[in-house]
């Protein structure tokens, strides 16, 4: 059942026109969403890991999601999308800028993934509820987010899963994921508005009102040599997984 409390309004308009700008580019890994390509695959190491924990599933198996459905919101143009359909779920992105999900439509259609794509604000959208949702770097861009939360919980099915990932809102990221990133060009400029950030303590009690719990958390930290990485520092970015709370 749909929370009445929850609001419908969590778009905000400047950010999808800056994310629909850059759609045509998207899959480029060197052009300038080439920061998501390399956070990616620790993104998905995070998300089997909580899938094979979640479900029990066979950690050999390559389709662990099969004949299960997956949520991806604010899906961009499908970079998460496509591996969650490799890993055999029946996949809908969503996203609230039209021009993401015609490229990532576009691009699956050329790789030959059948992943349904819709644009809009979550709470109109008619797609039901799913077993996994996943929301990565999404939560700073809404304008309430509370009400957005609370549209997320509405979408996952009885035993499903989140997996949440944000930048955290601390000094480190300041410096380095708002002033320095967008300095060198790692992330284009007006991507990220650092009063917008979330710590984990302000999630986890977000997420509590909404009825979901944590279940797991880490965060996303670099080092050079290493790269991007699950990390126990959460000074940059976390990543974590929730379910219906009992």
């Amino acid at each position: 059942m749909t929370n009445a409390n929850v609001s419908n309004v969590t778009i905000r308009p400047e950010e999808a026109e800056h994310f629909a700008s850059l759609a045509r580019d998207w899959w480029n890994p060197k052009g300038p969403m080439a920061s998501l390509h390399q956070i990616n695959p620790v993104r998905l190491e995070f998300i089997r890991a909580g899938i094979d924990t979640h479900w029990g599933a066979d950690i050999r198996s390559t389709h662990p999601l099969e004949g299960k459905t997956a949520l991806d919101i604010g899906c961009g143009a499908g970079l998460v999308c496509e591996p969650l359909a490799r890993l055999g779920a029946d996949v809908t992105g969503v996203d609230a800028a039209a021009a993401n999900v015609s490229a990532a439509a576009a691009h699956a259609e050329a790789v030959g993934l059948d992943i349904r794509y819709m644009a809009g604000e979550l709470a109109s959208l008619d797609i039901g509820r799913f077993d996994l949702v996943t929301c990565l770097e999404v939560i700073e861009h809404v304008a309430d987010k509370p009400a957005f939360l609370g549209n997320v919980a509405d979408r996952i099915a009885p035993g499903g899963l989140l997996v949440m990932s944000t930048p955290n809102r601390t000094a480190a990221s300041r410096v380095l994921l708002v002033g320095a990133a967008e300095a060198v060009g790692y992330v284009p400029k007006g991507t990220h508005d650092w009063n917008d950030f979330v710590t984990p303590e302000e999630l986890e009690g977000l997420l509590s009102d909404a009825g979901l719990e944590v279940t797991h958390r880490q965060g996303i930290a670099y080092r050079p040599g290493k790269g991007l990485h699950l990390s126990g520092d959460e000074s940059l970015n976390y990543i974590l997984t929730a379910q219906r709370a009992k």
